[in-house]
């Protein structure tokens, strides 16, 4: 990737991106919201299917104050089942309550620096990033799940507190570079 990720603190980088509903979606589209959640996620990566149940329930679960926003910026040509035809299928197959939009020339990936699907990034009501890494400690089991980073930073940034765990490392596929 060409930029470094960003920082805690850091301000959300905009995006004007399709999404499988054929409309467009910016920041702006969500300045409703106390939160925004933006993953960076696929069709295809193991990790990513793993955590779309998760993604669907804190989305539900946080309905009106919190967006969560799943963007799509691997290769289409070299790994086709990212396709936008193929995403519109996985959302309406998986039936996603958030945008799942694409990133075809992979500028907003960079300019997160973004590398790996799942990588999540909250950003406050400001729009800082406020968190940075995974959902929670255990991809494969959710019933094994001892600590989840997503929601607990949720609670603390909705609440108006400082995120005690800012940062986690991120665990998945690499993002598929042209």
């Amino acid at each position: 990737m060409a930029t470094d990720t960003l920082k805690i603190g850091s301000p959300a980088p905009e995006f004007n991106l399709k999404n499988v509903d054929d409309k467009i979606y910016s920041l702006s589209s969500f300045q409703d919201k106390e939160a925004i959640i933006v993953v960076f996620g696929c069709n295809h990566c193991p990790y990513v299917i793993a955590n779309e149940e998760r993604l669907i329930e804190i989305q539900k679960d946080y309905e009106g104050k919190v967006q969560i926003v799943e963007i799509n910026s691997n290769d289409a040509i070299n790994y086709p089942e990212d396709s936008f035809e193929n995403m519109k299928i996985r959302a309406a197959e998986r039936h996603f309550n958030f945008p799942y939009l694409r990133d075809e020339d992979q500028s907003v990936a960079k300019a997160y620096g973004a590398t790996h699907t799942p990588e999540i990034f909250l950003f406050d009501q400001k729009r800082k990033l406020a968190f940075h890494g995974k959902i929670d400690d255990n991809w494969q089991d959710p019933s094994a799940v001892k600590t989840r980073y997503l929601r607990n930073a949720l609670d603390e940034v909705l609440a108006g507190n400082k995120v005690s765990v800012p940062e986690t490392f991120t665990i998945g596929c690499t993002i598929k570079l042209k």
